[in-house]
């Protein structure tokens, strides 16, 4: 501890109320204050987004976003910290802000009050709910707040969407957003339920930038895994099929076994069984895999 902060710490150690003489702004009957010098934990934390301008405008703030969709009695406090926090690493921030999207700003997010010049001073509010019927909302915005509208009013959400922004610059953008926004929600739904949903044709929908990067890919990826394990199957069967002509009905707990075995391991197995001479050679052949035993 630097010998300054060990002066600081005895002087407010030892009478806590010295402050006030240095804060006459106070009421005079502010006494009675408790002083510690506790320890601040480090922790992870990471930020939904920071942008920055570009070197040539100072002028410009910078941003520190912030998505929060759900009440968190916590949130204002953190965002706080996490904002001070980002200040401290990064001295060559002058001018910020902190832009908050949520569903609406009267969330229970937690008591205001100690964080109430931040939060009044540094936050913008991005409220997606309300954007829904706002006709000043950025259709952007409005997009967005396709996250929490009901699936049954999300074909008429978005048709109005794409209809403000139809024959204008941000129409082909606009549908990117609505399409990944759709994909995010219903992963699992067929392709011409989701276009139906967003007012989207097929080919306006596979052509869509979030179609290519986001289901493409995850739609690969899920063949690729599904042709593996459907592999996986039909040699499992196949050689649960060839130890039961040997050997008789297999335990089902043997079978469970067998059943998540890797692929290489059950195409091993087909070779090592036809040295089996009992199910006592497999579960030993099982064991020394260290499959268990």
């Amino acid at each position: 501890m630097p010998a300054s902060d060990k002066l600081f710490y005895w002087l407010f150690q030892e009478e806590p109320d010295r402050i006030l003489q240095l804060l006459p702004d106070l009421q005079a009957d502010a006494s009675g204050y408790q002083f510690t010098a506790p320890v601040l934990k480090e922790r992870e934390c990471r930020l939904d987004g920071l942008f920055r301008p570009k070197a040539e405008r100072p002028d410009l703030p910078t941003l520190i976003l912030e998505a929060q969709m759900a009440a968190d009695a916590g949130f204002l406090r953190r965002l706080y910290a996490e904002s001070a926090l980002l200040l401290h690493q990064e001295s060559a921030i002058q001018h910020w802000r902190v832009v908050v999207l949520c569903p609406r700003r009267q969330l229970a997010f937690g008591d205001p009050t100690a964080v109430a010049e931040f939060v009044r001073e540094r936050v913008q509010w991005l409220e997606l709910l309300p954007a829904l019927n706002d006709a000043n909302a950025p259709a952007l915005l409005q997009a967005l707040a396709l996250l929490l509208q009901s699936e049954d009013k999300l074909p008429a959400s978005s048709a109005a969407i794409r209809a403000r922004v139809a024959g204008t610059a941000q129409e082909g953008a606009i549908r990117d957003v609505i399409a990944a926004i759709l994909i995010t929600r219903f992963r699992t739904r067929l392709i011409p339920e989701i276009c139906a949903m967003g007012g989207l044709t097929l080919d306006d929908f596979t052509q869509s930038v979030a179609y290519k990067q986001i289901f493409e890919q995850g739609e690969l990826q899920g063949r690729h895994e599904g042709r593996q394990e459907g592999r996986q199957q039909e040699a499992c069967a196949l050689l649960c099929r060839q130890l039961e002509r040997r050997f008789g009905s297999l335990p089902a707990e043997l079978k469970a076994r067998l059943q998540v075995l890797p692929l290489a391991t059950l195409e091993a197995l087909s070779e090592a069984l036809l040295e089996f001479q009992c199910l006592g050679d497999l579960q030993s052949w099982l064991a020394m895999q260290g499959t268990g035993g």
